[in-house]
């Protein structure tokens, strides 16, 4: 993901925080912000994470008049395809298409994100590993690097997310 511009407002930390459900007052409360060590309100862990919402093409944006992710009966959100005729009739075909999830999620603060903050995110490809798993068949690691800089083009957060896609849909243990 990368946006143009992602400001941070007052108003952006207090729904955020809200909806999190972390009622600490430095992202409430500018006066009581004032009175601690960042000296006014900051955004809390992982609130870089909204930038998608100022990208109008992040992929989990629902657009109008297509299908998108969740908006389906299946787990995955997208309409299965219909099966072949191979498939009707019990014929194993191996697609070598998997399934992907995040695994995990990884941020380092170069300082606290604070109102007033215009941040631009820049992403890159990070390490990429296997491993063989139990019923997907090989597992495939990769990372992705964003990093959020700030107006003066100073480094704020670096967030590094791992996702994982499996070889082949898990079989039944």
């Amino acid at each position: 993901m990368a946006v143009g511009k992602f400001p941070i407002e007052y108003s952006h930390i207090m729904m955020f925080a809200r909806s999190v459900g972390d009622a600490n007052n430095i992202y409430y409360d500018q006066d009581y912000a004032a009175s601690t060590e960042p000296g006014g309100v900051i955004a809390p862990p992982t609130f870089v994470q909204a930038s998608a919402q100022f990208d109008p093409d992040y992929f989990l944006r629902p657009k109008i008049g297509q299908e998108w992710f969740g908006s389906a009966k299946g787990p995955t959100g997208i309409t299965p395809k219909p099966k072949s005729d191979a498939e009707k009739s019990g014929e194993k075909k191996e697609s070598g298409s998997g399934g992907g999830l995040h695994a995990e999620q990884h941020y380092v603060y170069h300082r606290h994100p604070k109102v007033g903050d215009v941040l631009t995110a820049t992403t890159k490809s990070g390490k990429t590993w296997e491993k063989q798993g139990r019923r997907g068949g090989n597992l495939v690691f990769s990372e992705s690097i964003t990093e959020y800089r700030d107006q003066n083009g100073e480094l704020v957060v670096t967030a590094t997310g791992v996702g994982v896609r499996t070889e082949r849909p898990a079989t039944s243990a």
